[in-house]
């Protein structure tokens, strides 16, 4: 008998609490597993998510990345904004599947728009390089700065270097400088070593 939509949630929260609540260190990841990929069996799109980040980091269960990435990508089909960067990641390395930036970026896409900060910059990141697009660091600025928005270190460090050697925008040491210094401050380790190179 499939699980019924109230019940997947329910093992999905009882899970979900086991896991990130209370003050012990200590958890049965087994148990917290179980119950995420019985969900996730029944189609529960957060739950699948949680099971592919298990997979991924061997919680609960022996580190498979194929089971991670199945698990991811199911969650990604039915919309789930960190599957789908994950996803993205998969196709970007070429890890477990054939490298394929198109994908990539498809995914990056689809990610960055439900709000996801870091596709956002990796959208950035592959319209400067041109991978999976045509190269376009002007259009590369634009997502650097949606994702630099939200205090993103790296991609406050990528604005700065834009602004450094004026690509994708105007040559600007005082916006090098501002980005650097913000990257820094947001705990970006390069950033520093830039605003060193700027005095």
């Amino acid at each position: 008998m499939p699980l019924s939509k109230r019940k997947q949630q329910a093992l999905f929260l009882l899970a979900y609490q086991y896991a990130f609540s209370g003050s012990t260190k200590r958890r049965n990841w087994k148990k917290i597993f179980s119950l995420w990929e019985t969900a996730a069996s029944a189609g529960h799109r957060r739950a699948q998510f949680y099971t592919g980040t298990c997979y991924d980091f061997g919680k609960g269960v022996a580190k498979n990345v194929e089971a991670a990435f199945y698990w991811y990508l199911k969650a990604a089909m039915q919309g789930h904004m960190d599957a789908q960067y994950n996803v993205a990641l998969f196709f970007r390395k070429g890890e477990y599947v054939n490298q394929d930036h198109e994908r990539a970026v498809k995914w990056f896409r689809l990610s960055a728009k439900q709000g996801d900060i870091e596709a956002k910059r990796e959208l950035g990141y592959s319209y400067f390089y041109g991978y999976g697009v045509a190269q376009d660091q002007q259009q590369a600025v634009i997502w650097y700065r949606l994702a630099a928005a939200k205090q993103d270190a790296r991609a406050m460090y990528n604005l700065a270097l834009c602004y450094k050697f004026g690509e994708g925008v105007g040559l600007s040491a005082r916006w090098a400088r501002y980005y650097f210094e913000k990257a820094a401050d947001a705990g970006h380790k390069g950033a520093g070593k830039e605003l060193r190179k700027l005095i």
